[in-house]
């Protein structure tokens, strides 16, 4: 059975990229670091038209080649940081 995260992964591996490169992302002072392949495991627990929609945009970040990619990459780590965050955010 060919998965969503397969195909992710296998787009990534025909396009040379390395699915263990990392993003740092800087919040309130503390570095934290997640892999291509970690982003794309969290988005593949979403619902199956989010899974499609994350698949469309990484093929449209691969057309913009490597910018697009990393560009791609670090707004979908954003996002999954800002909504760890606001979760864990105490009113």
């Amino acid at each position: 059975m060919y998965t969503t995260t397969n195909k992710c992964k296998n787009l990534l591996l025909k396009a040379n990229i390395d699915t263990d490169s990392k993003i740092d992302f800087d919040v309130n002072g503390k570095i934290h670091s997640m892999t291509f392949e970690e982003i794309i495991d969290i988005y593949m627990k979403a619902s199956e038209e989010s899974r499609e929609i994350f698949i469309l945009a990484l093929e449209k970040a691969l057309n913009a080649k490597d910018l697009g990619v990393e560009s791609f990459f670090e707004n979908m780590g954003q996002l999954l940081l800002m909504t760890h965050l606001s979760k864990n955010l105490e009113v």
